[in-house]
């Protein structure tokens, strides 16, 4: 008799660690068939893709091999990009796989589920406003990071012949004052000191302008407002000009026009305002809200189909009518969140199969905290319904910052990997430079 398969669709932070998760517990004991589909090859921490885009990540040390890693952990990997799901027959369709020079290395083709686990994230949400996506990057992905630190690269180098200046001052437009684009602000002065260093570029970062707009009236809209005015104060320390209450009308080539008309003049403009799942999700045949997310219930199990489930910021979650955010509010789309969902489904999937009941996810905010750069993390921890938790700033709160990523890693890896890991980093530190500069 053939063993259930469950295919996971994504492999970001909930969809890797789901998959490890039941790759120890179903796949070690050959209770089911654990599949993860991807369409890139590697994974790297979703948090972590400002640093690769400033090239303070070294992607080659830091990315996962879904090959290498599926094997260690009794899971099985497939690569492949989801175009559609047919119910009834209970499978999900796969684009084709092309090479680099456009060559179909396999057609396109199907996969059957018994369950189905989608867990694609979320991409940016430029909210159709006109130039964006012809004139601005996004860091969604590893691909759009790296292209995004060529360009840098490349703006930099440019600005070290003054005949090929666009303005006095090298010019970085921000838009959005959320997690992504405050750490990216901070990101950008300190590789702007190391590509002088380096020898990269003659400008130091008093020739750096970084505009950093949101519409909110201020930065880090969804933090406590004792985070938003020191991350604020800290930022405008180190040069950055911050814009609140501003929306962006249009982008342009080399240019951010605002609502009010104001043009601020630019060499690289990157939008980080808002998230959205990805379109697609839309014509699945799921029930989906204006963000595109599948409406699931707490139990993460669609609305629509009982043998699907959606996780992490692909998936509109009820906090439920006991939540201090009120009962229509749903589980907000982090990190964290994602990794919660992985483990109550981690639990759920092996309920099902043993015919028990499934639990229904509670969201359980810990805090945040945000990274700028090497100069300083803040944020609060040890948050609760009754409490705003623990205000952290400084060496500590750079402690627990980069202790998040240390979780994410014994999530997927374990203890003894995660702990090599952590030795190889303390090492590179002293044998590599601190920055990626090709």
């Amino acid at each position: 008799m053939a063993i259930p398969r469950i295919v996971i669709v994504g492999g970001g932070a909930g969809g890797l660690a789901l998959a490890t998760r039941l790759g120890r517990t179903l796949g070690k004991r050959k209770r089911a068939d654990i599949v993860l589909l991807d369409r890139n090859t590697t994974h790297v921490w979703k948090p972590l893709l400002h640093e690769l885009a400033t090239g303070v990540l070294n992607s080659s040390m830091d990315e996962v091999d879904y090959r290498g890693h599926s094997s260690a952990h009794l899971y099985r990997y497939q690569r492949g990009s989801l175009t559609g799901v047919d119910r009834q027959q209970q499978v999900v369709h796969l684009a084709p796989i092309h090479d680099e020079d456009g060559e179909e290395v396999l057609p396109a083709r199907h996969l059957a589920y018994d369950y189905l686990v989608i867990a694609l994230g979320s991409v940016s949400n430029d909210f159709g406003t006109p130039g964006v996506a012809e004139h601005c990057h996004f860091i969604d992905s590893p691909q759009q990071a790296k292209a995004f630190q060529r360009d840098m690269i490349n703006t930099f180098l440019r600005y070290t012949d003054p005949t090929l200046r666009q303005h006095t001052q090298l010019t970085i437009g921000i838009v959005g004052g959320g997690a992504t684009g405050v750490e990216l602000a901070a990101e950008l002065f300190d590789a702007s000191r190391m590509l002088n260093a380096y020898g990269v570029t003659a400008l130091d970062h008093q020739q750096i302008s970084v505009h950093l707009l949101e519409a909110a009236p201020r930065i880090l809209p969804g933090l406590s407002e004792r985070v938003s005015q020191t991350v604020q104060i800290e930022l405008e320390s180190m040069g950055v000009t911050i814009h609140t209450g501003t929306a962006i009308k249009e982008a342009q080539a080399h240019q951010l026009v605002t609502e009010d008309g104001n043009v601020i003049d630019t060499d690289i403009n990157v939008w980080a305002a808002g998230i959205k799942a990805p379109p697609f999700l839309t014509e699945l045949g799921l029930s989906t809200n204006k963000k595109n997310q599948i409406e699931v219930r707490r139990t993460l199990q669609s609305v629509d189909d009982e043998r699907i489930f959606a996780l992490g910021d692909c998936a509109s979650c009820p906090m439920g009518e006991d939540s201090p955010m009120g009962k229509d509010s749903t589980v907000p789309p982090r990190a964290q969140a994602a990794h919660q969902q992985a483990k109550l489904l981690a639990k759920n999937l092996v309920n099902q199969l043993e015919g028990k009941p499934l639990n229904n996810f509670r969201y359980r905010d810990h805090g945040s905290l945000v990274s700028l750069a090497r100069y300083d993390a803040v944020g609060n921890l040890m948050r609760s319904s009754a409490s705003k938790g623990l205000f952290l700033e400084g060496w500590l709160a750079r402690q627990a910052y980069a202790s998040l990523y240390r979780m994410h890693q014994l999530s997927i890896h374990g203890a003894p990997k995660t702990a090599l890991a952590w030795l190889v980093d303390k090492l590179n530190k002293y044998l590599k430079p601190r920055m990626k500069l090709h």
